[in-house]
């Protein structure tokens, strides 16, 4: 076999671990960028951002310690990248009703959105990656290029915004469906 036909199995190869992958942490990554974006559109295009990056990079990507932690670090950099870019072409309106969903936490869950679209992208992919992902202080740290420390301070003042933010309503909204 000549070096062609190696080049093109160490690609077909690489193709097939990637999509391999991208199958396996899609939820995970879908999950975070909803709430990250607060609107499924804009979450799919996150979601699908971040993969064209990680597939043009996949051979690198995959030698890493942790691809999926790479994944994560890219997908919560892009979001907030594009929280700084403003587009010329774009004007902010008014965001479009939706739909009522209709599961029993609905209200609760439509609170703790509004609350977290009120924060800074920096500070709701803080919130978003220590609590909804589980991460600790040191990996969200190295994800978003802070100090320990800035990660602390940072979690622990957004909490209170969305605490301050929520107020008494939540705390009835969130014992509702709870037994007596």
């Amino acid at each position: 076999m000549g070096a062609a036909g190696r080049t093109k199995g160490v690609r077909d190869r690489d193709r097939d671990d990637f999509e391999q992958f991208a199958i396996a942490r899609t939820p995970e990554l879908m999950k975070a960028a909803w709430l990250l974006c607060g609107e499924q559109y804009a979450a799919e295009d996150l979601v699908q951002e971040t993969l064209a990056r990680l597939c043009s990079r996949w051979p690198r990507v995959r030698r890493a310690d942790n691809p999926v932690a790479y994944a994560r670090t890219t997908l919560t950099r892009l979001f907030i990248d594009t929280k700084r870019r403003r587009s010329s072409g774009e004007r902010p309106v008014d965001p479009v009703p939706e739909t009522p969903s209709r599961g029993p936490d609905a209200d609760l869950r439509h609170a703790l959105l509004a609350a977290l679209g009120r924060l800074t992208p920096k500070d709701r992919a803080v919130l978003v990656l220590r609590f909804l992902l589980d991460l600790d202080v040191a990996t969200v740290s190295g994800a978003l290029d802070l100090t320990d420390q800035a990660v602390r301070a940072r979690t622990s003042r957004a909490l209170v915004r969305v605490r301050e933010d929520l107020g008494a309503d939540f705390l009835n909204l969130s014992n509702e469906g709870a037994a007596p």
